[in-house]
């Protein structure tokens, strides 16, 4: 009996020390990336510090996490160069549960604001297609890889003044694709002319 009894004890005091060690539950934090071209980069951080670089589309998560109760800020630290990415969903509390944070989206667009970016418009392509570009100036040449229609920019800034030539390097096989306004200077105010891509 009085064994029985020390193990009942013995049981409640360690049952008290793990529940004591339990800590405060934290949450990794995170979301999707969308529209970041090819070749470019993202800095996100996450209540002002904590940074982290993206150069991919898809999931991402920040590998410091934030305890119950705490609050986070996503935001966008630096921008890929010829494109605006927005932070949807960015400020949030972790809840008491210490929950992961999943619903974060940064979309990323090609940005007119800069006069030393190649920028264009993809249209036609279809699902599941793709079309590779090249632009050539005497920065270098860039190849930019395009799998959804809409905006782009090639992520080398070009000198102003400098000419620029984009070309048509590869598509899927089939797909017949045009070019528009491919070539020209850049200017030293003010956004290029769209380079206009259509598919078909």
């Amino acid at each position: 009996m009085m064994n029985k009894l020390k193990t009942l004890l013995v049981s409640s005091v360690v049952g008290v020390v793990i529940a004591g060690c339990g800590g405060t539950s934290s949450a990794p934090i995170g979301g999707t990336l969308k529209g970041l071209s090819s070749g470019s980069t993202v800095q996100l951080l996450n209540n002002g510090i904590n940074p982290i670089v993206l150069s991919a589309n898809g999931f991402f998560t920040f590998p410091v996490t934030i305890s119950a109760g705490g609050s986070y800020v996503v935001t966008v630290g630096t921008q890929p160069v010829g494109e605006a990415c927005n932070v949807t969903n960015g400020v949030g509390v972790v809840d008491s549960n210490g929950s992961s944070v999943s619903n974060i989206v940064v979309n990323c667009v090609a940005s007119t604001n800069s006069n030393n970016i190649v920028i264009g418009n993809l249209s036609g392509l279809p699902t599941g297609d793709f079309v590779t570009l090249t632009n050539t100036s005497t920065s270098g040449t860039d190849t930019l890889t395009l799998n959804v229609n809409g905006d782009f920019a090639f992520p080398t800034a070009v000198v102003t003044g400098d000419t620029y030539s984009v070309k048509l390097q590869s598509e899927t096989s089939g797909l017949n694709c045009t070019l528009a306004n491919t070539t020209g200077t850049i200017p030293k105010t003010g956004p290029i002319t769209k380079v206009q891509v259509s598919c078909s």
